[in-house]
């Protein structure tokens, strides 16, 4: 980002051509767009650049007190390049502990009450907690512990905090919950089968084949 902003300018003041890149490096930041040499080393997103770039910054931000202070208690998916990888590593990193086999260990979550990243003051010992994710198609409802109709108007919404926690899947029995797929976009899954992160357990009190008609999906990233 740096050097091809330092070459847009020298193009601009003449000291260097104005090549086809540069070109359309100007073009995409007088039309607030993220210029697609920048998108192409980022995770996907539908955002314009000034919400992109708020991304960018909190992104930098998570990367750099994980890395000179701890590991964040509450992990913000969208701000890792390869979220799947992580969780991933959360399973294998039980399994070691706990002297698990990893091709019979999996993951379920739990949605919390807590909405405020702040209030969690210790890590989980196995597991995390993730913030940042939205739900497409439904609402969870807080008081009901599961999931609800949308208000009007109202198309997307943030999830409370979840708790991400491995366990041998023969010992999981859930009831009531349905599998909620999770997506790095609101363009969800493409033919490639590409964009899937991971899948969620939320509770409902309905018929899964209701939701699964809504569209009820949770993503990393809105487009705002």
């Amino acid at each position: 980002m740096v050097r091809s902003l330092s070459d847009l300018q020298k193009a601009l003041t003449g000291i260097i051509g104005m090549g086809e890149a540069l070109e359309a490096l100007g073009n995409s930041l007088f039309n607030g767009f993220v210029p697609e040499n920048w998108k192409a080393k980022a995770p996907a997103t539908l955002k314009g650049l000034v919400a992109w770039m708020e991304h960018f910054q909190t992104r930098f931000k998570q990367y750099k007190d994980w890395d000179e202070v701890e590991e964040p208690k509450v992990m913000w998916l969208s701000g890792l390049a390869t979220p799947e990888s992580y969780l991933t590593a959360l399973i294998q990193a039980s399994c070691r502990s706990k002297g698990w086999a990893l091709d019979k260990s999996i993951m379920y979550t739990v949605v919390t009450k807590e909405r405020n990243p702040a209030a969690i003051k210790k890590k989980l010992e196995h597991g995390c907690y993730i913030r940042g994710l939205y739900l497409e198609g439904a609402r969870y409802n807080s008081e009901k512990d599961c999931l609800d109709y949308q208000k009007p108007k109202e198309l997307i919404e943030e999830m409370p905090l979840l708790q991400v926690i491995p366990v041998e899947a023969n010992k999981l029995k859930l009831r009531n919950t349905i599998k909620t797929p999770c997506y790095v976009t609101q363009d969800r899954q493409n033919a490639m089968g590409k964009g899937l992160v991971f899948v969620a357990d939320i509770k409902t009190d309905k018929h899964i084949s209701h939701w699964v008609l809504q569209g009820a999906s949770l993503c990393l990233n809105t487009d705002n």
